[in-house]
């Protein structure tokens, strides 16, 4: 390894982090700073507007995958971002990146050379094309079971009847 150059394969032979660090296990659970009531689990239902477990195992499972939730993001707030510049959305925001996504002269000049001058003030006007839609060749009731003329038609129950 001292030629200076590493190959994809000498580097991942030796992994430097697991997932399973990421997830709690059962000594990590007894952490204090983790440990999630009973009451706090229903506050925070209520407030999501979710129902109540109907059981103490289900409050129990809903209650351990809070907890390893919880020691998930932990572990994803302990990542030092110090030097790391801030994302301005979720996208390719390398030199080359930008670069591509850049609108050139280059990349108008088909749509330039579609308009036309009009005017006293020679104003440039995109000139109007027909464009062919496929959309409107596909018949969206061939796969209807039941239709009247270009409707589908619902069974539905007429009022007073019993479901």
């Amino acid at each position: 390894m001292s030629t200076g150059t590493t190959s994809p394969a000498e580097i991942l032979a030796k992994p430097t982090w697991s997932v399973r660090s990421l997830l709690s296990s059962p000594s990590n659970d007894a952490a204090k700073d983790d440990k999630i009531t009973p009451k706090q689990l229903h506050h925070l239902l209520k407030l999501s507007a979710l129902p109540l477990p109907k059981t103490p195992e289900e409050e129990y499972s809903m209650i351990a995958t809070l907890q390893s939730q919880l020691h998930f993001v932990r572990a994803v707030q302990r990542v030092d971002t110090r030097g790391v510049k801030p994302l301005h959305a979720i996208r390719d925001e390398t030199d080359q990146g930008t670069q591509e996504e850049t609108i050139t002269l280059d990349k108008m000049k088909g749509l330039l050379e579609e308009e036309v001058q009009v005017g006293y003030y020679k104003r440039p006007k995109r000139v109007k094309t027909k464009v062919e839609s496929e959309a409107e060749d596909w018949d969206a009731l061939a796969t209807a079971s039941r239709k009247r003329g270009r409707f589908f038609v619902v069974q539905g129950k007429k009022a007073g009847e019993a479901a």
